[in-house]
């Protein structure tokens, strides 16, 4: 059985579009980055802490068949994590620190068996318009950025704040579907 450890309905949309069963898990994880802790070693950390959060919620009988995943996805900026806004001040910052500018977001995806663990990263870069005060205001008052790293959802309005997308749109959405199948495989759930 495989169980998804995100309560995201992002997440839950994107696996579902690879065809497979499965269950939901909530789990909470703390999401602060260590001292001197890279972007790309916090992402994966995450998505690995929630795996294991997930597996541990687990049944023991259920155990034995069981196939967590989970994903962490972070909008990062000369190596800078941006993180989901506290309030709406905070979204204006972040939106207005990446006009006009590439960042990368950063997507890890990480499975666990009874048998073994294994993650995956997906790095894409997104490069946004030079955004105006009324049309960061207008995003801002639409309530989208709330509970998005980086204050954006591609898969809504934040699209047209979006230049150009060099990777993985449903990486950049919160689930990379390239390598979350090949995952998928590898611990011989069918996708």
């Amino acid at each position: 059985m495989l169980y998804l450890a995100s309560q995201s309905p992002r997440r839950r949309e994107l696996l579902g579009q690879l065809g497979v069963s499965f269950s939901v898990l909530d789990v909470d994880v703390a999401e602060i980055p260590l001292p001197d802790e890279a972007p790309v070693d916090y992402v994966q950390r995450v998505a690995r802490d929630k795996a294991r959060a997930g597996w541990q919620s687990l049944a023991p009988q259920l155990k034995a068949d069981a196939v967590v995943i989970a994903s962490d996805t972070e909008v990062v900026l000369d190596n800078r994590i941006f993180g989901k806004p506290k309030d709406a001040g905070d979204a204006s910052r972040m939106l207005h620190t990446l006009a006009a500018r590439t960042h990368e977001v950063m997507s890890a995806v990480w499975m666990m068996s009874a048998e073994h663990e294994r993650g995956d990263i997906c790095i894409s870069r997104v490069r946004f318009a030079d955004l105006s005060e009324a049309t960061i205001a207008a995003y801002v008052a639409s309530g989208e950025p709330f509970g998005k790293a980086g204050a954006y959802a591609i898969q809504g309005k934040g699209a047209t704040l979006i230049e150009h997308l060099e990777g993985s749109y449903s990486g950049v959405m919160g689930l990379p579907l390239f390598e979350t199948a090949r995952l998928l495989q590898s611990f011989s759930v069918a996708a």
